[in-house]
This record gives C-alpha cells, sequence and structure tokens, in this order.
C-alpha cells in the first residue's frame, strides 16, 4: 500500500513553513472510520516488537561517556551579549569594534572578546573575524581546571572564576537566569568613557577600552573595586551621568563606590546586620534587578539618583530546607510566597546622592512617595519593569494586578518623592510642600480576560511637547498576538487634589491617548523576551524587531516604518531561525542562526538602502563571527511534523526515528515533554546540544516524540490561553493526540510500548499522563515537577489557575498529590527525580506526592539529587541522572526484561 504523509518543509526561499504532501511506500493509508479502519488494521500483517539492547549500568556509562566527548565537540558556545562601539578618529588606522561574551579554550569560562570590525570587505571571499580577548587573565598552570584541591592557593581574577565560588545569593541568580557557564555572566558598558563593570565571583572589576583613550591592542589587566564589604556584590552597574561612580548590592542594600577614588557609602538599610532570612530573588516576569540610575543628573551635575523598588515580606511565608549533606548540614531559609497568601508589599523610592566640587559624597537623602504606593497605585500588585524617560525627568514604570489581568505603564515626576522622615508633624510640612500638580501619570492601560505576558519592548521617545509623551509599547490584548503600537499620550493635570484631602480614585490620574497607531498587525506575534527587544532608527522613522511572521518555527529581524506603516521587510533568510542585535546606529546587525540540521553560525551584516522606507533597506553580508560545523556526523536531526488537532489549532511536532530502523519492526516510544507556558520546543532550531540525550536515545532504538500542545508559546494568546483555569486538564490530550495521529501514519511507532520524561513543567505533565491515560503511558519519569499547585508561588500560579479560593476544582483537578489513587498498582511505572535543594519547586511537592501515594499503595522509585537546585549543575549528577533515564527507560520499556516485567 502506500500513504500519505504530511511534513513540514523548512526550505529557505519560502515565505512560510509550508506543509508538502509526499507518497512513502510500505504503509497503508486510513481514510476509513469506525469498523472499516479496524478491518483494515486487523488484516496488516501483524508487526514483531524491537527490543532495545540491555546494557549494564557500567555499559551505559561508557556509552555516555563517549557521547559526551562527542558531545564536546559541538559545545562552543555561540557569542553572546554583543556591544558595537564606534572609534573615536574615523580617519585612524583601527576599525570599529564589537564586544561580547564567549567561552575561553575548553573550561567553558566565560569571558570578554572582542572583534574588529573591517572597513571593507573582500566580496568574493568569507572573512572569518578572529577573536581577542580583551582580558588579560592572569596565567596560571596547566592543572588549575583538573584539580578542586589545588584552586585556593591561586588568587586573583582568574581564580574566582572557577566551579564553587559562588555564594548562595549568586547561586540563586544564576539559577533564576539559567546560567550554566562560569566567568562572567553579563557586563555594563558606558560608550562615552569606554569603561567596563562585570562581575566574577564575590569581586567587581573594571577596565576602560575606547571613549577618549582610544582602542587598545593588548590584553586589560582587570581592576578590583576595592570594598569594605564582607560578603557577595552583586549586580554592579555604571552611573550614566558619571561613570566613576558604580552602584551594587550588598545584602539586600544598595551601595556606591568610585572607581578613581575609591570612595564608598552604604545607601539603603534594609538589612540590619542580624541573621535574619535573605530575600528570594526570584521573579516572575524575567526582571533581574530591583534599582535604576537616572541617565542624567540635575543640578548641572552634582546630584546623581537611583530608584529603587522596596519589599515588605514580613507577611511572606518562610520556608526552610535543611541539607541531607552530614558535611554541610545547615538549614536554607528563604520569603516564598504560596499562591493564595500574601505577596511582598512593594514601593518605589529614590536616593538622592549629592557630589561636591571635589568629587566627593557632600550628602545622601532617601526619599520616599508622598503617599503610600498602595494609594496611589491602588489594585496594583506587582512592578513588573521601571527606569527612567530619556532626558531623566520621569521614572516609568509597568504595573500589574493581582490577577495579571490589568497592565498599566504610569510615569512618576521625582518631584513626587520627599526626604524619608519619621517624624510625623516634619513630614506633614514636607507634603504640604509639594504642590497638588505633581501626580503621577497613568499613560496607558489595557486588560484582557485571559492574562498578560510581561515583555521588554518598551521604547520612550525624547520629550518634544511637555504636556505629551511618545512611545513604543507591545500589546496581546487587542488582536490576540503581540504587536507594536505607537502611542501618544497627553500628560493631564489631575482632578485629584492632595492638599483637598481625601483618596485619588483609580481612574484620577488616567491620561487621554492622543493618537495609537498599529505599527504590526496579522495572525503572529512580535518577539519580546529572552533577550528580543526592539530597536528604532529615529532619524529615518525604521523599527527593527523580530518575529515570527514567516513561520511559527522561526525567528526572524523585520523592519517597518513606525510613522507610516506600510510592508513589513524581513531580512533574516528563511530555512533558519535567528537571534539578532542591531547596533546603535541601526546600520549593522549580527545574527546567531541555526536550523534542525546546522548547529550555530554567527554572521555580521551591513545595512544598506535608500532613506525612502523600510521597503528598501537590504542586507549586505559583512562578515563571520562563528563559523558553523555543518552538519554533524553520527546526528541525526528530528523531523517536524504537524497535524490538524481536533480542536481546530494545527499542533507542531518533532520526531526522533530510530537510527538502524527496520522494516517489520516496531519501536519502544519516549516522549519528550515540557508542554507549559512561555517555552516552544518544536522550531526550526538545531537540537544538537541541549537535546543531545534525546539523539542518545534514538540510537539505541527509540523512537523520541517531542509536540507543543496548546499552552505553548509563539502562537497566540488564545493557544496560550487555552488552559486558562485548567492546567494539567488538556495537556494530555493534544499530547495523546499527536501520539495516535505519528502512529497511524508510521506502523513503526509502539503504542503498547510508550514512555514519557520531563522537567519542571514537564515533570508534573509526565505525572499527569501517567494518572490521566495509564492506558496509553507504560513509564512516566518526573523531574522536579509540581504536585500540588498551593504550594506554588502567587504570580506564576495565579496567572493562570487563579486564586485558589476562586477555583477549587481546578486545583484540584490539576494537582497530582490529590489525586494519587488514580496512579497503577504496578511497579516500575513511576520515578521521581528531584533536587533535594531546589528554590523553585521545592522539594516538598514531591515529598507530599510520596505521601499521599504510600497512602494509596502505590508503588514508586526515587532519585534524589543531594546538591542540586531547580536545574541539575553539578557534572556528575548531570551524568548520573542520564545515566538513570537511559536505564530506567531500558529495564522497564524498551529492553526484553521490560518486556516480561509487564506481563
Amino acid at each position: 500500500g502506500w500513504q500519505r504523509q504530511t511534513t513540514i518543509n523548512l526550505c529557505e526561499t519560502c515565505n512560510m513553513a509550508a506543509a508538502m504532501e509526499t507518497e512513502q511506500p510500505g504503509l497503508e493509508i486510513f481514510e476509513t472510520a469506525g469498523r472499516e479502519e479496524q478491518v483494515q488494521r486487523e488484516e496488516q500483517p501483524k508487526l514483531e516488537p524491537f527490543y532495545v539492547e540491555r546494557h549494564s549500568w557500567s555499559q551505559l556509562r561508557k556509552l555516555l561517556t563517549d557521547t559526551r566527548k562527542y558531545h564536546g565537540y559541538m559545545m562552543a558556545k555561540a557569542p553572546h551579549d554583543f556591544m558595537f562601539v564606534k572609534k573615536n578618529d574615523p580617519e585612524g588606522p583601527h576599525s570599529d569594534r564589537i564586544y561580547y561574551l564567549a567561552m575561553s579554550g575548553e573550561n567553558r569560562e566565560n569571558t570578554l572578546f572582542y572583534s574588529e570590525i573591517p572597513k571593507t570587505i573582500n566580496k568574493a571571499a568569507v572573512l572569518l573575524l578572529s577573536w581577542k580577548p580583551l582580558l588579560d587573565l592572569f596565567p596560571v598552570g596547566p592543572d588549575f581546571f583538573r584539580a578542586s584541591w589545588q584552586r585556593s592557593k591561586y588568587t586573583g581574577f582568574r581564580a574566582i572564576l572557577d566551579y564553587g565560588m559562588y555564594s548562595r545569593e549568586e547561586e540563586l541568580l544564576r539559577e533564576r537566569k539559567r546560567i550554566g557557564t562560569i566567568g562572567i555572566a553579563s557586563y555594563d558598558y558606558h560608550q562615552e568613557s569606554g569603561t567596563f563593570l562585570f562581575q566574577a565571583g564575590s569581586g567587581i572589576y573594571h577596565v576602560k577600552d575606547g571613549g577618549p583613550h582610544g582602542f587598545t591592542q593588548q590584553p586589560l589587566r582587570p581592576i578590583l573595586v576595592e570594598t569594605s564589604c564582607p560578603n557577595i556584590r552583586m549586580d554592579p552597574k555604571l552611573c550614566p551621568a558619571d561613570p566613576n561612580w558604580i552602584a551594587f548590592i550588598h545584602s539586600n542594600d544598595i551601595w556606591i563606590s568610585n572607581i578613581e577614588t575609591r570612595e564608598e557609602r552604604r545607601l539603603t538599610f534594609v538589612h540590619n546586620e542580624l541573621d535574619n532570612v535573605e530575600e528570594d530573588p526570584k521573579s516572575e516576569f524575567d526582571r533581574y534587578t530591583g534599582y535604576w540610575w537616572s541617565p542624567k543628573a540635575p543640578n548641572g551635575g552634582k546630584v546623581l539618583r537611583i530608584l529603587y523598588e522596596e519589599n515588605d515580606e514580613s507577611e511572606v511565608e518562610i520556608i526552610h530546607v535543611t541539607s541531607p549533606m552530614l558535611e554541610t548540614r545547615k538549614t536554607d531559609s528563604f520569603r516564598y510566597p504560596k499562591t493564595g497568601t500574601a505577596n511582598p508589599k512593594v514601593t518605589f523610592k529614590i536616593s538622592e546622592v549629592t557630589i561636591n566640587a571635589e568629587g566627593r559624597i557632600a550628602d545622601v537623602v532617601d526619599k520616599e512617595l508622598v503617599q503610600p504606593f498602595e494609594i496611589l497605585f491602588e489594585g496594583v500588585e506587582y512592578i513588573a519593569r521601571a527606569g527612567w524617560t530619556p532626558e531623566g525627568k520621569y521614572i516609568w514604570s509597568i504595573l500589574l494586578d493581582r490577577s495579571q489581568t490589568r497592565l498599566q505603564i504610569v510615569l512618576i515626576p521625582p518631584a513626587l518623592f520627599i526626604p524619608t522622615e519619621d517624624d510625623a508633624m516634619e513630614r506633614q510640612k514636607l507634603v504640604d510642600a509639594v504642590p497638588d500638580s505633581v501626580t503621577p501619570f497613568i499613560i496607558y492601560e489595557e486588560t484582557t480576560d485571559i492574562w498578560i505576558n510581561i515583555h521588554d519592548i518598551f521604547y520612550v521617545f525624547p520629550q518634544t511637547h511637555e504636556d505629551e509623551i511618545e512611545f513604543i509599547f507591545a500589546s496581546e490584548c487587542k488582536t490576540g498576538f503581540r504587536h507594536l503600537y505607537k502611542v501618544v499620550s497627553v500628560l493631564k493635570e489631575s482632578k485629584y487634589k492632595r492638599s483637598c484631602g481625601g483618596l485619588p480614585a483609580p481612574s484620577d490620574f488616567k491620561c487621554p491617548i492622543k493618537e495609537e497607531i498599529a505599527i504590526t498587525s496579522g495572525e503572529w506575534e512580535v518577539l519580546g523576551r529572552h533577550g528580543s527587544n526592539i530597536y528604532v532608527d529615529e532619524a529615518k522613522k525604521l523599527v527593527y524587531f523580530q518575529g515570527t511572521k514567516d513561520s511559527p518555527l522561526e525567528h526572524h529581524l523585520y523592519v517597518v516604518n513606525y510613522e507610516n506603516p506600510g510592508e513589513v521587510k524581513r531580512l533574516t533568510e528563511c530555512g533558519y531561525s535567528h537571534a539578532c542585535c542591531v547596533s546603535q546606529d541601526c546600520d549593522m546587525f549580527i545574527s546567531k542562526y541555526s536550523n534542525q540540521k546546522n548547529p550555530h553560525c554567527v554572521s555580521l551584516y551591513r545595512l544598506t538602502g535608500p532613506e525612502d522606507g523600510a521597503a528598501h533597506r537590504t542586507k549586505e553580508f559583512w562578515a563571520t563571527i562563528l563559523d558553523s560545523a555543518g552538519p554533524l556526523p553520527d546526528y541525526i536531526p528530528p523531523e517536524v511534523f504537524s497535524f490538524e488537532s481536533s480542536t481546530g489549532f494545527t499542533l507542531y511536532g518533532m520526531m526522533y526515528k530510530p537510527h538502524n530502523l527496520q522494516p517489520g519492526k516496531k519501536y519502544p516510544t519516549v516522549l519528550f515533554i515540557y508542554g507549559g507556558p512561555q517555552v516552544q520546543l518544536v522550531n526550526n532550531r538545531f537540537k544538537g546540544i541541549k537535546y543531545f540525550r534525546l539523539n542518545t536515545l534514538a540510537s539505541l532504538g527509540y523512537v523520541v516524540v517531542v509536540i507543543d500542545n496548546r499552552g505553548s508559546c509563539h502562537r497566540g494568546l488564545k493557544f496560550e490561553g487555552a488552559f486558562k483555569y485548567k492546567m494539567g486538564q488538556i495537556e494530555i490530550d493534544d499530547q495523546v493526540e499527536g501520539l495516535q495521529y505519528l502512529a497511524s501514519q508510521y506502523d513503526f511507532i509502539d503504542l503498547d510500548r510508550v514512555g514519557i520524561h520531563g522537567w519542571s513543567y514537564g515533570g508534573y505533565l509526565s505525572l499527569m499522563a501517567l494518572m490521566q491515560r495509564s492506558d496509553i503511558f507504560r513509564v512516566a519519569i518526573a523531574g522536579a515537577p509540581v504536585t500540588l499547585w498551593i504550594f506554588y508561588d502567587t504570580g506564576y500560579t495565579e496567572r493562570y489557575m487563579g486564586h485558589p479560593d476562586h477555583n477549587e476544582q481546578g486545583y484540584y483537578l490539576g494537582s497530582v498529590a490529590m489525586q494519587a489513587e488514580k496512579f497503577p498498582s504496578e511497579p516500575n511505572r513511576l520515578l521521581l527525580l528531584h533536587g533535594f535543594l531546589d528554590e523553585n519547586v521545592h522539594f516538598a511537592h514531591t515529598s507530599i506526592l510520596l505521601s499521599f501515594l504510600v497512602r494509596a499503595g502505590k508503588p514508586y522509585d526515587l532519585q534524589i539529587y543531594p546538591q542540586e537546585r531547580h536545574s541539575i549543575r553539578v557534572p556528575e549528577s548531570g551524568e548520573h541522572y542520564e545515566l538513570h533515564l537511559l536505564y530506567y527507560l531500558q529495564e522497564n520499556l524498551g529492553s526484553h526484561i521490560a518486556a516480561l516485567k509487564a506481563m
């Protein structure tokens, strides 16, 4: 027989991943339903099961070691965090530069590099730019990275880049940012002075390159910012108004330091130097900082301002975790707001630092809002984003209510802050001195009945009219897809008069919208998270952005005119997925791109074309920064597929076929799953590094399937919002439908031997799959799963599930621990994996599930990683996890012995 099969053609010339029909011999077409289809299936010759070769634990360990060596071939992490810097002397001998972070050598150590941008190129040849180290990292012996006990005898900058040198605070921050490399994680740069600032270990360092001194041609020795602080200093930032001053966080307080005079001052006094619970640095909105320097200094540069968020966590529950390691047995405690309980109370404050004529600190004044935050911004629960307008005239902030269905963008004049004063009478005098005309402005507001996804797209234009503010913002609420809008708001004086007493109404500070232009539109989205932002060329009235206009499986760079929106012009090549960075002058851009077959390549392009519109902007290849290794030997990329689900949505998936597929055999199948919000697994990017274990499983004889169900991202708010109030209730239906679709297309898939594995939300859905559809899923391997939603945090859980008091049924049906009696009673079907120090999905989730499983008399297997948090970081733990995964699947799903166990 012949069968029609739908695959996705990710061609380089098409504008969209188009569906192509191909014919393949050897399989029967099923075009009828019911009894007719059953008769056809019964007439098929019965296929024999393929059993994976059974290896001992030691043999599997050697296999993994060998594949890890091969894996290392692909471990050259692409450069990232690019900064374009122009030379001071246009006629000089040196070129413009690009600075970036990248790995040095084979030690996975992140450090600063630069490449020269050539003025001209030979278009007949491909130019590969050399990576030049910016920093001199103190030469040390060749065994520095081999013996951890030797590391203590090395001092200086190089030594503290290594493993094991991170404090608890930095470990949590690196976990939250999902940073897996060692060394420099980020850096700050001041263009005019050429100052670089970065953290490495517990120290803060600076060097100068560019600026008035020009470019160096030799590696620079980092200079340590000396301090009196006894512990870790984090989140360092240069003052834009005076780069000699830096700020950093020490024990939840803001400190400033002068890198020239070495003067240092503590600005806030949240931490009282006693034993207390330190803040858990966890953000549900991808915001990793809590303070912002003003870009300009008023009063002739004599006053430096820092806006900061202050949190009162006194009503937030304290979580205690005791380490099981005998040699380091201690309790780790932190604040954690469980869903339905109190959040921290938030407010803004300003620290004003007056600098005298000698450049030293003359005075520091701490300022608070003239009225409490909760009165000025009624109903606001979360500060999602904040900063300053370009001139430093206003503070801006993006605020959310608790349900995250209402968003407000507000402007706050610094004059609305008064010096902090304990004396009530003196404070009232300060309040009375603030004119009634000084109020916040709500310049934009939107609501939705689903939820609001926070992003990084907010661009404020320089203010040209005192009573107007113009900005570009991205919204999903209007059409269900995130698109760009140019908005002009009128800064209208509020009717509320503070001097008359009473409280302001929520609408008192709302400003009328004078103009709102949709810059982009359509059933696709503009990307705005995880480094995707917009780049505005004010001279040409163009905005560059990344989006999914050509395919939901590929990210591309586009340009459009924001004054007179017309054609949206794609600048990157189809057939790949791109992550781009555009220069400050919008004359060049860098793209890191790959596809399923080819690892990442990083290239530099020049933007050219006349200035009469976006339609004429074109790119010109300039140079390569990282060349792709090309298709890799022994690596077989997955095949991307799609199908129309019964819900009316097109769902996408990818399948790794067994490497030595034999006719007449049906193979055990492993479903690798995440399935939660804000994540997309199926796309046209190279999967060889992060998902190399899936290729390993295919090489052993498993079919590996990955499907993005409803709820995953980049498909619009309606698609993502399908599980509003009912997480865990719809995702497995989509996954099972995808498996059944594949089984109808390929007879080598054995639906009697299906395993499922995922981590975090994927671990949660692995449990759900075994609980809901034990007839389909033989084995579930669940890593770090949420098992009881009332144990998870407010910001994430309530966004999707609502408040638990208003959705009791949804919380019950979505919590596997409450339904433990529904798990199968046969042993060897459930394996739980969890890091004991998990700061995100606490080990209590696994502990409470085990209690309910024991009570219900259900069998389980458990693997604990005592040193790990939510992600596995220690290399030995990572190896053990992969080894345990392969062995458990072999013993209970894929091998002959597994078949005997199942009988």
